[in-house]
């Protein structure tokens, strides 16, 4: 009877741990698929609210661990009678939603993975191919959010992903298709407006859910009301800069509307009076494409009156603005004061849209299509990263104070304001490069006759030519002086050089005089001219004689250039500190 007992009390046992087992098994899988978040392979059945379906793994790219603060959705949401569509939420903040919010219909839009295959390279990538030489740029396709057939929501709530690990979490694609998705849903909406939640630790992207239409923010929740006009125009752009934002140049049209007054070419001028002649250029440059827009010129303290007046007669509206400098910049280097672009985004009292040229570009083509595009608008520079000389903005007070308070935590890749707007603008459209041409030779020796015949070409086939290095008006007329550095010899091109003095002879003798060689100058430029000589420069553009007759003409109290030269071959020197930090604001 003891040998039974004992073998019942084994069964027992047995039994036990098996059914533990069991216990722990199903516990596992329920915990699995409560925490799953609810984007679904397949549409739902009608009854959807509160039935999933699980129909693959989980894609890590989409999982957020944030926690939601339920109390403050109720503060934030009025749920009486409220249609709400769910993305990214899993089962149990599901029930939560409902809890929560009892009077709301809740409802799940079903959205399926990208494919893993898509990088932001692939959406980003350095080179497509404008003139469809090879074939027609296309970007991939992500998949589109679904709900029941007519559903028609008073708010949209998302969760985001947020991995500050890698560091590149603004360039993460399943964050891009998130809010993508959510925008497709709210431009959906029934109303000329739609509210959109996001749940989310970092910024959403600025410009597709702008401040200006942030009605709150409560800790990591972001309740924004958006046109669904403006969203659906946004969603019409392609993906990413994979294609044009704009067709290549033969089919851009003018753009022009009643609103045209509201909007202008800016440029800022600050630090130095070194770019006012550019400027001026510029100004004659955009009058003869054609455009009648307001030209904007933001300019600081180190500006002079007399230049203050120059700058008006060639057509600019001279504003004043304060510098502001990048705290991440070493003291008198040449990118310290440039996060004062940032004064561009307080013009929104007067205007709705900005076309921001750089001071040493000159528009040969018509551009005021560019008015019709979206912020933020540009032309591609490197890798996966945008050019600053020429940018689409749309005026914002909150989206100054938004770049402005991120200064000491963001890091710029190249020290300036274009490395720092690329980290914020991560979801930019391409603009063709024809409408801001650099002007930059190196290379193969084919590529470089390419880009000669463009810059030669009449009438001009680039839109807006931005020179890179020693900038034209520095130079004698007679030939590009990028030729006699060695540094700067793949910024050389005398078609361009000559097309930006052919703009330049247009201007009324009163501000051509801004053009003038400052005595230093010409200095710099014998002394660059006998480096040039002393190196065997194969070009022999050193051997050229000079006849630009601002060489006889001073207009400084100090004219004996001779005597600055021969101090700095005595010394062995050009003055090489502060010549090497013009170089260098220069060539940007």
């Amino acid at each position: 009877m003891k040998k039974l007992a004992a073998a019942d009390h084994k069964k027992f046992d047995r039994y036990r741990f098996l059914k533990l087992a069991l216990l722990i098994v199903t516990c596992c899988t329920v915990l699995s698929l409560v925490l799953s978040p609810t984007i679904q392979e397949r549409p739902p059945s009608s009854n959807s609210a509160s039935r999933f379906r699980f129909g693959r793994s989980l894609d890590r790219r989409y999982v957020s661990h944030l926690e939601v603060n339920w109390v403050r959705v109720s503060d934030m949401v009025d749920g009486t009678n409220l249609r709400i569509g769910l993305l990214n939420f899993n089962s149990t903040e599901v029930g939560f939603w409902r809890r929560t919010l009892p009077g709301a219909e809740v409802s799940l839009v079903v959205l399926e993975y990208a494919p893993a295959s898509i990088g932001w390279e692939i959406l980003y990538p350095e080179w497509i191919d404008e003139e469809r030489e090879y074939g027609e740029p296309s970007c991939p396709s992500f998949p589109l959010p679904r709900s029941e057939e007519a559903s028609k929501f008073d708010l949209v709530a998302v969760k985001l992903p947020c991995d500050r690990s890698g560091g590149q979490w603004s360039r993460n694609v399943a964050r891009l298709h998130l809010q993508l998705a959510a925008a497709r849903v709210a431009a959906d909406s029934a109303g000329a407006r739609a509210r959109v939640l996001i749940v989310s630790d970092c910024l959403p992207i600025p410009n597709l859910f702008g401040c200006g239409d942030l009605v709150e923010r409560i800790g990591n929740l972001w309740l924004y009301e958006v046109g669904t006009a403006a969203l659906e125009e946004k969603l019409r752009l392609p993906v990413g800069s994979c294609e044009l934002a704009v067709p290549f140049e033969a089919e851009v049209r003018p753009y022009t509307e009643f609103r045209r007054r509201r909007e202008a070419y800016v440029t800022i001028l600050h630090s130095s009076e070194q770019y006012v002649c550019g400027a001026i250029a510029a100004a004659k440059s955009i009058r003869l494409s054609g455009s009648s827009r307001d030209l904007v010129a933001l300019v600081d303290e180190t500006i002079g009156e007399e230049s203050r007046r120059g700058l008006t007669g060639a057509g600019w509206k001279v504003r004043n603005i304060r510098r502001i400098r990048n705290p991440k910049a070493k003291r008198d280097a040449y990118n310290e004061w440039n996060y004062s672009k940032f004064r561009l985004w307080q013009l929104a009292d007067d205007y709705d849209k900005v076309v921001f040229l750089d001071a040493d570009l000159l528009v040969l083509r018509n551009v005021d299509f560019l008015f019709s595009l979206p912020e933020l608008s540009a032309v591609g520079n490197d890798a996966t990263l945008f050019n600053s000389g020429v940018m689409v903005i749309e005026p914002s007070e909150c989206t100054f104070r938004l770049l402005m308070d991120h200064v000491d935590e963001i890091t710029s890749y190249n020290g300036g304001d274009q490395g720092y707007l690329n980290e914020i603008f991560t979801w930019w459209h391409r603009l063709p490069k024809n409408v801001n041409y650099l002007k930059h030779f190196a290379g193969e020796e084919q590529r470089r006759a390419k880009k000669e015949r463009l810059f030669a070409a009449e009438p001009s086939a680039i839109y807006v030519a931005h020179y890179l290095g020693l900038k034209p008006w520095l130079c004698f007329r007679d030939y590009d002086c990028n030729w006699n550095v060695k540094n700067f010899r793949g910024f050389a091109s005398d078609a361009a050089h000559g097309k930006w003095w052919r703009v330049h002879d247009e201007l009324p003798e009163n501000l051509s005089r801004f053009c003038l060689l400052p005595t230093k100058a010409k200095a710099s430029l014998e002394y660059s001219r006998r480096q040039a000589e002393a190196e065997g420069f194969a070009d022999g553009h050193w051997r050229r004689n000079i006849t630009d007759p601002r060489l006889a003409v001073c207009s400084e109290a100090f004219c004996n250039w001779e005597s600055m030269l021969a101090h700095w071959v005595k010394n062995s020197s050009p003055a090489a500190g502060g010549r090497n930090r013009t170089a260098a604001r220069q060539s940007s």
